[in-house]
């Protein structure tokens, strides 16, 4: 069985938190250090297929609350508390419905249960386009990702999965292959009938698209005890984007 990679920070209440996609465990380390001075032992997990966390041809949902769950029980932990972003909100919603019995507060961040069709083509394309024998160096990677990618931003995202994989040549820590042949998967729905009765917060940026009015009733009837609180000035990247009010909100919750 492998275990997914993760760095524990503080001790007290288990904080398991979830990244997005194209993301890891690191790009939380802030929220982390304030959680861990708040009396919480954090989890900041690499899912697989990311960060420092094994690769694998198989990648769904059901793999990652496997995954998830193997973790929990390769370090005893008991009632968890969970954080999941985006793709890492998707996992944690699942992975309460299976195993409700060892999670305790639940915090799904810009993401709702329903379907989304596939996006990030222009991402994927871009990534793709990357030769690491040509683009010797973090400048020009991002030179190359610039001819499909505009924005600064989400460059330098990606870019923190570059890394020096030998002396002279870089790598992606992400498994692009894997990740590029099962895209549609990112989005799937919650399935039908799954329903977790304990205490829910979906936090959703209020210029972000991901959590609509339209969401609310499906939310309620898979979890029935859930609140939905908006960040303000925060679109997908909320708790990067404004991450006071996020930190507020998560931690007023989970105490």
């Amino acid at each position: 069985m492998e275990v997914l990679y993760s760095k524990i920070i503080g001790e007290g209440q288990p904080l398991l938190i979830l990244h997005g996609y194209f993301g890891m465990g690191d790009n939380w380390k802030s929220h982390a250090n304030k959680f861990a001075e708040d009396g919480f032992e954090v989890h900041l997990i690499d899912q697989r297929n990311h960060g420092r966390s094994f690769h694998s041809d198989a990648f769904d949902y059901e793999l990652l609350v496997g995954d998830l769950y193997n973790y929990i029980q390769y370090h005893n932990l008991e009632k968890v508390d969970l954080l999941g972003h985006s793709m890492g909100g998707k996992t944690v919603m699942l992975f309460a419905t299976e195993y409700s019995e060892l999670v305790n507060k639940l915090i799904v961040a810009d993401i709702s249960p329903r379907m989304y069709p596939p996006h990030h083509h222009e991402i994927l394309a871009a990534l793709n386009s990357v030769d690491f024998s040509k683009q010797t160096s973090r400048k020009l990677v991002d030179e190359k990702l610039a001819e499909l990618i505009g924005e600064k931003g989400i460059r330098q995202f990606l870019a923190k999965n570059v890394y020096r994989k030998t002396k002279d040549k870089l790598a992606f820590r992400f498994n692009l292959k894997s990740l590029t042949e099962n895209n549609s998967e990112v989005g799937v729905a919650l399935p039908s009938f799954t329903v977790f009765e304990g205490e829910t917060l979906f936090l959703r940026g209020a210029n972000s698209g991901y959590i609509s009015k339209e969401d609310e009733p499906l939310i309620q009837v898979h979890f029935p005890k859930s609140k939905i609180k908006t960040i303000a000035n925060t679109g997908h990247w909320l708790h990067a984007e404004n991450p006071k009010d996020f930190y507020k909100e998560a931690l007023l919750f989970f105490k």
